[in-house]
């Protein structure tokens, strides 16, 4: 019996490997460019900016970031907001390009965002 099974495993095996094996997809190039991590030690985690609150030159709340998107043709991020509602009930998804947002220190403000203002922006819902 086990040598039955060997002989299933190796005949197998070697009709795999027999195979011709077909090239996937199209042939791509990587362009890289050089980095400079100092630089980068500045920014902002996502792990971080998601989850903040978002406030106006008031220092009044207008809403906390849901998530960042970055768009294959776009080269700005941007955030999805929730806005409105009262302990997640009753929100709505705003998007604004991230580049609004001015980050200082940790806080992210939303020059002449107010409430009503970013719950008259259409609704954001995500395609999944």
């Amino acid at each position: 019996m086990r040598t039955a099974n060997f002989m299933v495993v190796a005949v197998t095996g070697a009709a795999l490997l027999g195979l011709p094996a077909f090239a996937q997809g199209v042939k791509q190039t990587v362009v890289l460019m050089k980095v400079d991590p100092a630089s980068l030690a500045t920014g902002y985690r996502t792990s971080k900016v998601v989850g903040s609150t978002v406030t106006n030159e008031a220092d009044e709340t207008v809403g906390t970031i849901d998530d960042l998107i970055v768009t294959p043709g776009e080269k700005v991020p941007f955030a999805v907001l929730s806005v409105g509602g009262f302990l997640g009930m009753g929100t709505k998804l705003v998007v604004v390009p991230f580049n609004a947002i001015k980050v200082t220190d940790k806080h992210m403000m939303l020059p002449g965002a107010t409430r009503d203002s970013l719950k008259a922006l259409p609704e954001f819902k995500y395609a999944y």
